[in-house]
């Protein structure tokens, strides 16, 4: 049964996020190549994210009102797959984003399947240093790290 909750989280999760796009290639960073981010430099993730914070720097008083401008050095902390007592299937990343105003901050994100709409699907909780006005997620985003 273990089996089976695991290949259908990773089915979940693969369905979840295909879509036409380029391939993603490792960047180049001091002269290290870095890994494949997996799901969390995937397209839809990063437009989820940019487009949810455009949203909030909008609604919240008081925050500047920047957007996302790029996401670079992508990777995945940690990894929690789906069990028989923990059904969902979560992936902690962390990434520097790049601010229409110059600046960079660290966005911390939750990528969670099946958490979408009726359970299908995936959902995203992220938190961008500097920008969690109630601390939701805690004090410097702690929650997501």
């Amino acid at each position: 049964m273990k089996s089976f909750a695991r290949i259908a989280a990773a089915l979940a999760l693969s369905w979840a996020f295909i879509v036409p796009s380029v391939a993603l290639s490792a960047d180049l960073i001091r002269g290290v190549q870095v890994r494949d981010p997996g799901v969390c430099g995937h397209e839809r993730v990063l437009n989820r994210i940019a487009t949810r914070f455009d949203h909030q720097v909008r609604n919240v008083p008081n925050l500047p009102q920047v957007a996302i401008a790029g996401f670079h050095n992508i990777r995945e902390n940690r990894h929690r797959p789906a069990m028989k007592d923990r059904p969902i299937d979560r992936r902690y990343c962390h990434a520097v984003v790049s601010l229409s105003n110059g600046h960079s901050r660290d966005v911390w994100y939750l990528i969670e399947v099946p958490m979408g709409f009726a359970g299908i699907g995936s959902n995203v909780e992220f938190c961008v240093s500097g920008f969690d006005r109630w601390y939701v997620y805690g004090g410097s985003c702690r929650i997501l790290r």
